[in-house]
């Protein structure tokens, strides 16, 4: 992973260095400020290559971006952006289509080769994530792909597939999770450029890239709803099913293509987030960790970390194990 903050360069400098070498450079975009807010400008970004596909991380003061047309000469892209707003809000215009503003939480999608303008909606700049796909990377060769001028999501069924989608790429991306398998970062990679493409219509929800988008994003917020409800002692299909909006069956069926049952993730994310404890809070009792992890009982939270790891977690805890 690559990451860069404007702290490593001497103030005056900061927002020259961000417009001419990062902003122009490294994303191929024109950025403007006014010349008396620039020495308190901040920026900052991660960049690192998954799946096929870059993953920026953005943080920055508030100020103005274009991609004109001369920068879309000087650095084409020919890859399709999906963009999560993740703080404030922004502001698109200078498109073909009308003006937009993205709220928080939202998403968007564009290609790279279309012209736009965007500003932050409020003092506090900007903070997004964007996924950037090429274009060959995609299976679906659609010359629409090409004509993606920017735009939100308008299907609020998509909203949470996408975040889901979004959150397991990011966690792919930390330091402490650079061994997470390839074919799962091209898979979530692949659903969020299909589901981009579902929402303008270029690709079907029952063609066979649609399925496939659809499966392995409800995938990732099912597993992330088992994290969020991992306490709940009665967490079942049944509850996990109705909060995704599926039958029981679909459920099952989502985990039949992934390394674990339903039941096994829940019982795999339960340990994990017990050992976490026994690091994070050395003097929490292991009966409130069972409990605050959801097991129904002392003795099978007991006889269940035996199973896994050859000795109770006591044991495992004295012994200063690594808790990850």
């Amino acid at each position: 992973m690559f990451r860069w903050c404007t702290d490593e360069v001497e103030p005056h400098d900061r927002f020259e260095y961000w417009r001419e070498v990062r902003a122009k450079g490294l994303f191929g975009v024109t950025a403007e400020l006014e010349r008396e807010r620039r020495t308190d400008f901040f920026g900052e970004f991660s960049l690192r290559q998954l799946g096929g596909a870059g993953l920026v991380e953005l943080r920055a003061s508030a100020y103005a971006v274009e991609r004109s047309t001369s920068d879309i000469a000087d650095a084409p892209g020919d890859a399709i952006c999906v963009y999560q707003q993740l703080g404030g809000g922004g502001w698109f215009g200078g498109m073909r289509a009308s003006d937009f503003s993205i709220a928080n939480g939202s998403f968007a999608t564009s290609h790279t080769d279309l012209p736009y303008r965007t500003a932050p909606l409020g003092a506090g700049g900007f903070h997004l994530r964007i996924l950037k796909i090429p274009v060959s990377n995609i299976p679906t060769q659609d010359r629409r792909v090409r004509e993606l001028a920017p735009r939100t999501f308008d299907d609020p069924a998509l909203a949470p597939l996408l975040a889901a989608c979004f959150a397991d790429l990011g966690e792919a991306a930390a330091d402490d999770a650079a061994d997470s398998p390839p074919v799962v970062q091209t898979s979530l990679v692949q659903a969020l450029a299909h589901l981009a493409l579902i929402e303008r219509g270029i690709v079907r929800p029952g063609s066979r890239r649609g399925q496939a988008a659809l499966r392995t994003a409800r995938l990732s917020q099912a597993r992330r709803l088992i994290a969020r409800h991992l306490q709940n002692p009665d967490l079942a299909p049944t509850m996990v099913a109705d909060l995704l909006g599926v039958s029981v069956r679909h459920l099952h069926m989502l985990f039949e293509t992934a390394e674990r049952s339903f039941s096994q993730t829940v019982t795999d994310e339960r340990l994990k987030r017990s050992r976490r404890l026994m690091r994070e809070a050395p003097d929490l009792l292991i009966a409130d960790i069972a409990t605050s992890c959801g097991f129904e009982s002392l003795a099978t939270y007991y006889r269940v970390f035996n199973a896994a790891y050859g000795m109770a977690p006591g044991d495992f805890r004295a012994k200063g194990v690594d808790g990850r």
